[in-house]
């Protein structure tokens, strides 16, 4: 019998296990058809630096760790937290490293339009008794750390330390789609002394390869993916390219140039690039977009959004970023994005505040739409090939 054991615990590491992704409705385009995408905008202004002081006061048990601008996300997986389990829609985020998810507890409105975690139904739970406090561009959102079963894709997480929101002080939450966010980042980028998600399924040897990827369809709706334990040939073309990961904090790399009809139009001489995807736009330095505007036509509204012809789309050339030698072309079918109304918006945005470094990129799902992307831990290297 004690054979069987172990043979069925090598058939499930070897397992390739899969969550689907729906594509949904943005905050951005929820905020815009409600007239008040401007004020977000004027009050949470997209800021390149996630990571924020750990503790400002360790002896009172008071932790902090980012909150990032999820404006245009736009795929969700499902997870449960939690026996029996409580479903929740997440993000599945490469930018953070930690789980959080609404708490029964919570007074803001914005809980009241999700599904909330109710601790007292859950016979697996345990309580930390540390607050953490996660931050917005504005205001914070309040909470306390917690532990319990996490299971989504037939993998069950067992003792996973996850974040209970409390208070959720920003209105403009109530018109997101997820409930919650679960990182894939490094746990360097995380909150201290708790191991992210993906590292504990590799402790417990949940999976077999220290690897995950993303699939992100061109479709509306369905067929997207993210994958754990291996990769699954049938979602790209050709050979993947591995690129070392320049800075393990972030999924980062180095970036040779950025280029329109073979001229260089940004990143000339290199600069750094983080794949993210709990970001959906092409993200850069204000004045290196605003060029990049420029160059493609594309003028600033009311909203402070950038408008561009939609006949733009058959005539403006590819935008290429080369990586590592490598060329990945951008057309502009990916970069202007045309919403239900028929109106054309520019799929770059400038990153304000706190940049990394002074010509830092993040390359966001418009990327990730474009190329099969393997976030590789045990080579600490990303692999990249053009998606079916």
């Amino acid at each position: 019998m004690k054979w069987f054991g172990v043979l069925g615990l090598v058939a499930l590491s070897e397992c390739l296990v899969t969550i689907p992704l729906t594509r949904i409705k943005s905050m951005r385009e929820n905020l815009r058809e409600k007239d008040r995408l401007r004020d977000y905008l004027e009050k949470h202004p997209y800021n390149l630096a996630y990571k924020f002081v750990e503790s400002v006061d360790p002896d009172l048990g008071v932790y902090y760790e980012p909150m990032r601008n999820y404006l245009d996300l736009a795929y969700v997986g499902t997870i449960s937290i939690g026996t029996p389990p409580q479903e929740f829609k997440v993000i599945f985020d490469t930018g953070s490293s930690d789980l959080w998810v609404p708490s029964v507890y919570c007074s803001s409105p914005a809980c009241a339009n999700h599904n909330v975690f109710n601790p007292l139904l859950s016979s697996t739970f345990r309580i930390s008794g540390r607050p953490i406090h996660l931050q917005y561009g504005s205001g914070r959102m309040s909470g306390f750390l917690a532990y319990d079963t996490v299971q989504f894709g037939g993998l069950i997480d067992e003792s996973q330390a996850f974040g209970l929101s409390l208070r959720e002080p920003s209105k403009f939450m109530e018109y997101a789609v997820f409930d919650g966010i679960l990182g894939l980042g490094y746990p360097s980028l995380g909150l201290g002394g708790t191991l992210p998600i993906f590292d504990n399924l590799w402790k417990q040897g949940l999976i077999s390869e220290e690897r995950f990827a993303f699939y992100l369809s061109k479709k509306e709706e369905e067929g997207s993916v993210v994958m754990f334990g291996g990769v699954d040939h049938s979602y790209y073309s050709g050979e993947l390219n591995w690129v070392p990961v320049s800075k393990a904090l972030y999924w980062q790399l180095s970036v040779d140039s950025i280029s329109m009809n073979e001229m260089v139009i940004a990143c000339d001489g290199g600069c750094e690039a983080i794949i993210d995807t709990g970001t959906s736009l092409l993200i850069g330095p204000s004045d290196v977009v605003f060029n990049i505007q420029k160059i493609i036509d594309a003028k600033q509204s009311y909203s402070g959004e950038y408008i561009i012809d939609c006949d733009a789309v058959s005539t403006l050339p590819d935008i290429v970023f080369t990586i590592n030698g490598i060329n990945y072309s951008v057309p502009a079918s990916a970069y202007i994005r045309e919403d239900h109304q028929g109106t054309c918006y520019s799929n770059f945005d400038e990153g304000k505040g706190g940049l990394l470094l002074s010509d830092s990129w993040i390359l966001g799902d418009v990327f990730l739409r474009l190329y099969f992307t393997v976030f590789d831990r045990g080579n600490n290297t990303i692999g990249l090939a053009p998606a079916v």
